[in-house]
């Protein structure tokens, strides 16, 4: 059975700064940062995203991003091992652990980013499979690829040795410490438009092989958009999935990110969290060449936050935390907020039209509840809603009650049922009853 959790996961992802060339030194400063500023609000995962074991990634970055049959580390049993010019502490086949003992002791979590299946070279020399009899090339699948990363094959479905693989894959990473696999290219196999879900047997088997090493780790799915007809699959092997490909710093990504959340808002669960990816903040982009500013405004920010939250959403940062401006850390500090993404808290859509969204959040144990306005006008907008038509504050009494802002701090005044807000262009009015 996989792990049950007590919230949705909380941490910082290296991609949307560094792309494919994070190093060993920037992840500690992240985790660092981390620890100082951030963990009390409830954040805790470290992890490195793709392309980890790539020596030279980045080095053709005006060409690829992911470089064709590129320098890659990797052991004599087709696993792949970090770049040790990026992460020296991983001389002498030591892996990610030094690593990630190095984040434990800040009192954080570890993670990495995997893509499915086996290494193209591994198959190609037809390297041994850990501890069997069998070897690389008779578990890989040439005709299962990723479209836009060249650098595995999928491995074949019941074949001797390929749960063997993903065993001894999974348990290396266990020994190492690693409490987070973010594995790529299988929540949706978006280069087979017949079968976007071809690798769902490669689900199972990473699932299984977590389960075997008896170690708390988290299996986050991607890219997206996740298939809502197998949602049952992914809640009974992962514990989030993406919904969306790659989520951007972009207004009409946020607004259509509505949509998908009424889509999955039904499937948020103990343990089982559909994700809405990195929350792109900060500083942006230094791996792609361009090092920016979020293109988000601070309301738009607070609106994407509150959404996260009031659904159930994973919360990982893409920024470069060691440039976070202090408005953006107090954001990130909301504990009222984030408190969201812990079980207990349900949140459902209320309204959606072209103009606006509205969700309730309802605690069934302590009774907290919360009503989110949002506003996708390009103008400051009065919003009303009747308190009494929300089904999760059925049998509330509503006099004397004087709802508070969170994000401000401000009262808010109901008449009668109703409650009416000014909110401003793209932003949020959120509001605890």
């Amino acid at each position: 059975m996989k792990r049950i959790m007590k919230k949705a996961p909380m941490g910082w992802n290296s991609y949307d700064y560094y792309d494919t060339t994070v190093t060993e030194a920037e992840v500690r400063a992240n985790a660092e940062f981390m620890a100082a500023h951030l963990k009390q609000a409830g954040w805790e995962y470290v992890v490195v995203d793709i392309e980890w074991y790539s020596r030279d990634a980045g080095t053709q970055r005006e060409k690829y991003q992911y470089i064709p049959f590129g320098d890659i580390e990797m052991d004599g049993y087709g696993r792949l091992q970090p770049a040790v010019n990026r992460f020296p502490s991983s001389a002498g086949g030591r892996g990610f652990g030094p690593l990630a003992e190095y984040v434990h002791s800040l009192g954080l979590k570890f993670g990495i980013h995997i893509m499915r299946g086996i290494p193209r070279e591994a198959a190609h020399r037809h390297l041994p499979i850990y501890g069997t009899g069998y070897f690389a090339n008779e578990i890989a699948d040439p005709s299962s690829i990723c479209k836009w990363n060249p650098d595995m094959y999928g491995v074949r479905r019941g074949v001797p040795g390929a749960q063997e693989y993903y065993d001894s894959l999974i348990g290396m990473y266990a020994d190492w410490g690693v409490d987070f696999i973010k594995c790529d290219d299988i929540c949706n196999t978006n280069m087979y438009r017949d079968n976007p879900y071809s690798a769902a047997h490669e689900v199972e088997m990473l699932s299984c092989a977590i389960e075997k090493t008896g170690r708390d780790i988290v299996l986050s799915l991607s890219p997206g958009p996740a298939l809502i007809d197998r949602a049952w699959h992914y809640e009974k092997y992962a514990h989030m999935w993406r919904i969306t490909d790659d989520f951007w710093d972009r207004w009409d990504l946020l607004q259509d990110m509505f949509r998908r959340c009424e889509l999955w808002q039904n499937h948020v669960g103990e343990g089982s969290y559909p994700d809405c990816d990195m929350l792109p903040l900060g500083k942006l982009s230094k791996g792609f060449g361009n090092e920016r500013d979020t293109c988000l405004t601070k309301e738009e920010q607070k609106t994407m936050l509150t959404l996260w939250c009031v659904f159930g959403s994973p919360l990982m940062l893409g920024a470069e935390l060691t440039k976070l401006d202090e408005e953006t850390l107090s954001l990130l500090q909301k504990t009222e907020v984030l408190k969201l993404v812990a079980n207990g808290y349900v949140g459902r859509q209320v309204k959606r039209d072209d103009c606006c969204a509205i969700w309730s959040c309802y605690h069934k144990d302590t009774g907290e509840r919360y009503l989110a306005l949002f506003n996708f006008r390009t103008d400051s907008y009065s919003m009303s809603w009747d308190l009494a038509e929300v089904e999760q504050f059925r049998g509330m009494c509503f006099d004397e009650m004087k709802p508070e802002e969170v994000w401000s701090g401000e009262s808010a005044v109901i008449q009668g049922t109703v409650l009416t807000a000014q909110v401003p262009p793209h932003g949020v009015k959120f509001f605890k009853l």
